[in-house]
């Protein structure tokens, strides 16, 4: 009876102590928007702060130069670092209208508008089934400041079902040429209304 006891203790401590094992720790990772480079072939990634990114390990992808991605990477030893993944996003630049009115803006639903490294990046909401929409930025060359106006065409998509959309856009066309910070304002339509953004490029 005796023996029986100490291998029920016995039991009972393995199984409190496999409870208690902790999980096996993630690495620590950061997600953010970064830019392709490929000085003699190699490929990089510059992040907005002009941080150069030196991947230790590049599989599966071959981007162009200038190609806007979302980068996932954990961090090594000073640049080096483990890409998780990456992707690629629409990259675009400013284009020049006389007729905004007539541009196609089908409504979004905004998650994040900012500007980076000399782009504008936006995350977005669409309703998307199974046909590419498109989008572009179009400045307002009838005005005496710098509007930016978005265009969304759902491309005659029938209702499906909310997917995130991703694009950065190239503002070098706005840009100062003395380098001062050079002011915009952002037209986006929304389920509710035009919602207007006062940003800045430098």
């Amino acid at each position: 009876m005796k023996w029986k006891y100490i291998a029920y203790l016995t039991v009972v401590f393995l199984l409190a102590s496999a409870c208690e094992k902790e999980p096996g720790r993630i690495d620590n990772f950061l997600v953010e928007f970064a830019t392709v480079v490929k000085p003699a072939g190699q490929i990089t990634f510059q992040l907005d702060n002009n941080k150069t990114l030196i991947p230790k390990e590049l599989k599966d992808y071959s981007g162009k130069d200038g190609q806007r991605v979302v980068l996932n990477y954990t961090p090594l030893r000073g640049d080096t670092v483990k890409i998780n993944s990456v992707s690629d996003i629409f990259t675009g630049t400013v284009e020049g209208s006389s007729a905004v009115a007539n541009l196609i803006k089908d409504p979004v639903k905004i998650q994040s508008v900012w500007v980076g490294g000399n782009y504008l990046n936006l995350i977005l909401e669409i309703e998307y089934y199974d046909k590419a929409h498109v989008i572009g930025l179009f400045r307002d060359t009838q005005s005496p400041t710098i509007d930016l106006h978005f265009s969304h065409s759902r491309n005659n998509d029938p209702p499906g079902y909310t997917k995130k959309l991703y694009a950065s856009f190239s503002l070098a066309a706005i840009k100062s040429p003395n380098g001062s910070p050079t002011p915009f304002r952002l037209h986006i339509n929304t389920q509710s209304s035009e919602r207007v953004f006062e940003l800045e490029v430098k």
